[in-house]
């Protein structure tokens, strides 16, 4: 289900991008549609889901379900009103949200006025997103993944529809993509309602702001709310700098970071959303050894698959944006202009899953503050990166590519995450890596770089794949991709890998 929801948001992607294009218009929206998706890291899958999934999965395996119905009750109310009085208050606030995070888009007329519009519209997509996410939660618990992993779906349809068939009808027709976005939050929590009904778990108007795991989750979330807003603040202070690189450097920046989260999600948020309660269970049950193996399998199972997704995407960016998105509105020169942010996003691949495999086992711990300080050095390295490459390095080597410096400033500072959590699981004692790893580690790597070194020397320069017609630019990326994976595949097993070896 969540392939099928990434497949959805890559043709959401292709579609906006061909209607809309990479001009000052998507640029506004961007940074309009980040900030209600920032807010929900904090009311949905981020700060929430961190405090609330351990602690629902604590009360159902110690106190039974009608305490946790309970629960669920009085969390979902606070969270309903919490959600009401922030969403009232960013539609009233958007006129000056838009110029403190998008201060360059002053210099294009209209622009920043169009962004606020946008902001408006969408921000109550943030009330209803929310509270799906909450739905995920609970449901998640019960073992009933598919049905949270499919709702996505369900957004990138709105916005398809949007983009396609509403747009015509806007005076401003980049108004419909975000009533796309509007529409999109509310059919993804009616789809949730009748499992929850199923599950008897649909929550009703219980407001106890004292009670005692009320209580809990907001002191936990408290740590978890930090953290999430320090890795929001640094994805605000970059778009923030791209604002000022012209118009369609935002759109560069988040096309290819759309890109780069169809691997990246696609495992990291799977195996997360799996791991999390199931990391739950084990703790509850004192199950130390246990807890090690699973967090042990969930990093083997999604390098196998992330290590060669960072080689490709690598090698082959430039042909994937022009491929997937150059027709339309986006033209040849914003394919060259994303490929290198592409490129970029792709070095930090492998840590950004992986940070989604570590994190859990702080949360499943009811440990936020780990993460939290982890997440503050990260921030802080990650400015000084942008200082040096943005104002340093690019200014003098690549300045038309200022919005891949961004880029790779986060790949590296998630490489420094992933490696600060993994040291922290190690020296508490709750990860402990298996035997294999060595030669694991070998067969993948010398794999990955076999496939990516046929992949380079037989793929067309980058200037053919944006002069080329769609057919023999799909056809060639196609046989690429077959190229490298039977590349790949071969080389494993010429080197000894055999499927049983990441069967748990």
């Amino acid at each position: 289900m969540t392939s099928l929801s990434r497949v959805a948001g890559l043709a959401r992607e292709i579609i906006s991008a061909k209607v809309f294009g990479a001009g000052a218009a998507n640029d506004a929206f961007e940074i309009a549609f980040l900030l209600p998706n920032m807010m929900r890291r904090l009311f949905a899958e981020g700060a929430f889901a961190q405090a609330f999934v351990p602690l629902i999965a604590e009360y159902r395996g110690q106190r039974g379900e009608a305490a946790t119905h309970q629960l669920i009750n009085r969390v979902a109310t606070l969270q309903l009103l919490a959600l009401l009085v922030v969403t009232a208050l960013g539609i009233l606030a958007a006129p000056w949200l838009i110029p403190l995070f998008a201060s360059g888009f002053d210099k294009t007329p209209g622009k920043t006025l169009l962004a606020t519009e946008l902001l408006q519209i969408m921000f109550p997509y943030l009330l209803f997103i929310s509270l799906t996410a909450l739905a995920g939660g609970v449901m998640n618990i019960w073992k009933k993944f598919a049905i949270p992993a499919f709702t996505p779906v369900l957004l990138n349809a709105c916005m398809i529809a949007a983009a396609l068939w509403a747009a015509p009808y806007f005076k401003q027709p980049i108004h419909a993509l975000a009533w796309g976005v509007l529409v999109g939050g509310v059919a993804q929590l009616a789809l949730q309602l009748w499992p929850l009904y199923q599950l008897g778990m649909l929550p009703r108007l219980d407001f106890h702001i004292r009670d005692e795991g009320v209580l809990r989750m907001l002191k936990t979330m408290g740590p978890a709310i930090l953290g999430v807003s320090v890795a929001q603040a640094s994805q605000l202070i970059n778009s923030n700098y791209a604002s000022f690189f012209g118009d369609g450097s935002v759109s560069w920046l988040n096309k290819a970071g759309r890109l780069m989260e169809l691997p990246t999600a696609l495992l990291g948020v799977a195996i997360g959303t799996v791991i999390l309660p199931a990391l739950g269970v084990l703790r509850n049950e004192k199950n130390e050894r246990g807890y090690g193996e699973l967090l042990d399998y969930g990093m083997r199972f999604a390098l196998i698959a992330t290590l060669p997704a960072m080689a490709v995407m690598g090698v082959l960016a430039t042909p994937m944006v022009a491929t997937l998105l150059q027709r339309g509105a986006f033209t040849a020169r914003d394919a060259m202009q994303t490929g290198p942010a592409v490129i970029a996003y792709a070095v930090g691949i492998v840590a950004l899953v992986w940070i989604k495999i570590l994190a859990p086992a702080f949360y499943a711990q009811q440990d936020t503050k780990t993460p939290v300080k982890i997440a503050i050095r990260v921030l802080i390295i990650t400015q000084l990166f942008n200082l040096l490459f943005v104002h340093v390095v690019f200014e003098r080597y690549a300045p038309d590519y200022k919005h891949a410096a961004l880029a790779l400033s986060i790949s590296l500072g998630a490489l420094l995450n992933a490696w600060w959590l993994y040291r922290g699981l190690r020296a508490r004692g709750l990860y402990e890596p298996q035997a294999g790893w060595t030669q694991y580690g070998w067969q993948l790597f010398a794999a990955t770089l076999a496939a990516a070194a046929v992949i380079f020397f037989a793929k067309p320069a980058d200037l053919w794949w944006v002069n080329t017609a769609e057919i023999p630019r799909a056809s060639m990326l196609a046989a690429l991709f077959a190229l490298g994976g039977f590349t790949y595949l071969g080389v494993l097993y010429c080197f000894g890998f055999r499927l049983r070896d990441i069967r748990r």
